[in-house]
């Protein structure tokens, strides 16, 4: 595949490589995604907004450089400023490989970093001498204000000229609370969303606070995904449960879309099996064993074999699929990164109908949140099909 080292979100060339349940393989331009959806689908995008998350500072006991890149919270509560996990590299920035910079000064709990105009103490390293439990010192408003004015979006050396952060904010971006942009949501545009609304698909939203996707550091990358905070809303639930209803598809527009309603999914009370609402902490990995139970089909970046991105796609495909997938995407040149080219990749039917064998109906329906059915909810019901609301299913998730 190419790099993508230009920020543009959605250039005129982009391309969508479309993979469907029976593994049939298509190129198509990414302007065709439209097309690949039916009446009464839903489609759900991540409306988190990306924080200036790279800091520049002083590690005070040595006097070092360092650049701190926040890296997750276990709450998006915008009041709790009290602890981040956070990677810390040394002298340097993006122009520099991750790969190539330099570890920070030894990190001792107690040490004092100076952030700008930010004061921030390292609590504990948690596991591994980059990644640390750092205390941001002030009011939460104090805290957001410095991040604001100091801070600059996390950013990798391929792609050249410093980003602004309306390069990394999706045309949903609502709370600041994501580490790097839920970039796959940069398909996303009103033409688009009219598009969907024309054609009868849904479309709704969640925040999920994505993380930090690579830091040049094979053992640290190893851990990643690390837990993310999330929070679906009541009205996201609702229209899941309506689209189920009428026979229509889950379609998650990145792959924090997956991970918050996959573990939401897990969380269901056994009594009561529905979808919860509210504030989620996901903590699970996603990959080959996992079964699916609420996304019927992802829309993607393209990643890397090796990476936690690409394994997560294993929940959707089988290995013959994916390296077929991965051949084409080397083949046909299409770009990788953030600002790159799009996949969409629909749930193997036979490991889904594998899931619905063992799940009956009437826990599968109260998972979603229907309170009663007389037939599976992904059987298509055509006399009662109805598109989903547009303006009812676009509740921000706050």
């Amino acid at each position: 595949m190419k790099v993508a080292d230009h920020a543009i979100q959605r250039p005129r060339d982009a391309r969508l490589l479309a993979i469907a349940a029976d593994g049939d393989i298509r190129d198509l331009p990414r302007t065709r995604l439209a097309s690949l959806l039916r009446p009464g689908d839903l489609v759900i995008a991540n409306d988190a907004a990306t924080l200036p998350a790279s800091l520049a500072g002083v590690h005070r006991r040595t006097g070092r450089p360092v650049e701190v890149r926040l890296a997750s919270r276990r709450t998006l509560a915008h009041d709790d400023t009290r602890a981040f996990s956070a990677v810390v590299f040394g002298a340097g920035d993006h122009r520099m490989r991750t790969e190539d910079r330099p570890p920070p000064p030894r990190l001792d709990a107690g040490d004092a970093l100076t952030l700008g105009p930010l004061e921030a103490t390292v609590v504990r390293t948690l596991g591994h001498p980059r990644l640390v439990e750092l205390a941001l010192h002030g009011t939460p408003a104090a805290v957001w204000a410095g991040i604001a004015a100091h801070g600059r979006p996390v950013q990798y050396a391929h792609v050249p000229d410093p980003l602004a952060l309306w390069d990394v904010w999706t045309s949903v971006a609502a709370r600041p609370v994501a580490f790097e942009p839920p970039s796959a949501g940069f398909v996303l545009d009103w033409a688009l969303l009219r598009e969907l609304a024309e054609r009868g698909v849904g479309f709704a939203t969640l925040t999920h606070a994505a993380g930090l996707s690579s830091t040049g550091d094979p053992a640290l990358d190893a851990r990643f995904p690390l837990d993310e905070a999330y929070e679906i809303s009541s009205a996201t639930v609702e229209a899941i449960a309506a689209a189920r209803a009428h026979g229509g598809r889950v379609i998650a527009i990145g792959t924090t879309v997956v991970r918050a309603l996959e573990h939401a999914a897990t969380r269901a009370d056994a009594q009561d099996a529905r979808l919860p609402a509210g504030a989620g902490l996901a903590t699970q990995r996603i990959g080959p064993s996992t079964g699916l139970r609420v996304v019927d089909a992802l829309v993607s970046g393209t990643h890397e074999p090796g990476t936690s991105h690409h394994a997560l796609l294993q929940a959707f495909a089988n290995e013959d699929v994916l390296d077929r997938a991965d051949a084409a995407l080397e083949r046909l040149g299409y770009r990788t990164h953030e600002f790159g080219d799009s996949v969409w990749l629909e749930a193997d039917a036979a490991r889904r109908q594998a899931l619905r064998s063992n799940l009956n109906t009437a826990t599968l329906a109260s998972r979603l949140g229907q309170r009663r059915t007389t037939r599976p909810s992904w059987m298509p019901n055509a006399s009662r099909m109805r598109s989903p609301s547009l303006r009812a299913s676009t509740s921000k998730s706050a």
